[in-house]
């Protein structure tokens, strides 16, 4: 599975919002501070925001800050958000198709296939869930200067 470009900002916009914590800072801003066009940036901003992971104010002042705390949102809150939740593998019983599938009785149960792929999705949005934005914030600030560094960009 290959996700978006738009996932990997969205959670950088999403740690460096908190960052700088405060009143909302526009998508222009934002986009800028890491070289973004900002179309493409408030595109993912708008998916954010629509999830409730940013509220946005409109205006000369506005822009966009987030709704809770980086404790409360995982990772896969932000993949839902930018890539949906529809799940990575769809069965399409191929097992059923061709000479095999002519030559084999009618299945009377789940396709094996079909059952380790929801196994491993449902693994892999359980790790998804267990970490939080909080999580990596704490690894970035082993970082001494990420914090100056993201609020001059932004200011």
């Amino acid at each position: 599975m290959r996700m978006s470009k738009g996932v990997e900002w969205a959670i950088h916009t999403l740690l460096n919002l908190d960052m700088i914590g405060g009143g909302p800072v526009g998508s222009g801003q934002l986009a800028e501070a890491h070289g973004l066009p900002a179309p493409y940036l408030n595109k993912q901003l708008q998916q954010l925001a629509r999830a409730d992971l940013l509220a946005s104010a409109p205006g000369p002042r506005g822009g966009f800050r987030l709704t809770r705390p980086l404790e409360d949102i995982t990772l896969l809150d932000v993949v839902q958000a930018i890539e949906g939740d529809a799940q990575l593998f769809h069965c399409t019983e191929i097992r059923c198709c061709g000479k095999i599938g002519e030559l084999s009785p009618p299945p009377t149960g789940a396709c094996a296939v079909k059952m380790a792929m929801q196994r491993a999705d449902e693994a892999w949005r359980q790790a998804l869930a267990a970490q939080s934005l909080a999580d990596i914030r704490l690894e970035l600030d082993r970082t001494p200067t990420i914090r100056s560094v993201v609020r001059s960009a932004l200011n």
